[in-house]
């Protein structure tokens, strides 16, 4: 009788444990999203000015969003920007909604996110290395928004800051001409003989060049 007794109070002390538990959950306030922009701010000592470039917003935008003198957004676009610079998933943000237009899905920015992370870059410092005009679309890149760009300078600038081979970076851009020649209307299975003589062409130009 005595063993039960000890048991039974060993049991209750449990129960009531993972009830204090479960009371303490549903106290939790969830942090509004004005403050957990306002703690990426900090702890990345991110300028707010700089912030407000790369997610397309004025600067007192940035500071009434913070300060909640205005609603946090609830446009796409901006959430999905801000998302991004945090690195983190936009549906973190409760205000944010799932949008009915597909999203790009490309190989050669999930390949510039695996050199982010093998860089061992934040999405903030990686922002940083380009200019600041610059900013916004390298974001909107990220977020699937933008294919990478048809310019090969300007491709060869993202993979010099995080050291991609000049071969891989040259690879992705013949990609992105041969779908920019497809989404044009050109047949380039058809046009093969033409479109390798093309490419060679552009090869050898390309990776020879100092």
């Amino acid at each position: 009788m005595k063993i039960f007794t000890i048991h039974y109070r060993i049991v209750n002390q449990i129960i009531d444990k993972k009830f204090c538990e479960v009371i303490k959950m549903k106290q939790i306030i969830p942090e509004k999203s004005s403050e957990k922009v306002a703690k990426f701010l900090q702890k990345n000592s991110l300028h707010k000015r700089d912030f407000a470039e790369m997610i397309g917003v004025t600067l007192s935008y940035v500071y009434n969003l913070i300060d909640e003198t205005v609603p946090f957004s609830t446009r796409g676009t901006t959430i999905e920007r801000i998302a991004t610079v945090m690195d983190i998933e936009p549906e973190e943000f409760p205000e944010y909604r799932i949008p009915q237009e597909p999203i790009l899905i490309d190989e050669s920015i999930e390949t510039l996110r695996d050199y982010i992370k093998e860089n061992k870059l934040s999405i903030v410092s990686f922002l940083k290395s380009f200019p600041r005009k610059k900013r916004i679309d390298i974001v909107d890149i990220l977020r699937g928004a933008l294919p990478i760009p048809i310019d090969y300078k300007e491709l060869k600038m993202i993979g010099k800051t995080l050291n991609i081979p000049d071969e891989e970076i040259y690879n992705m851009w013949e990609l992105r001409i041969k779908q920019v020649l497809e989404s044009a209307g050109m047949n380039v299975y058809a046009n093969s003989g033409l479109v390798t003589s093309m490419f060679d062409c552009a090869r050898k130009y390309l990776l020879n060049e100092k």
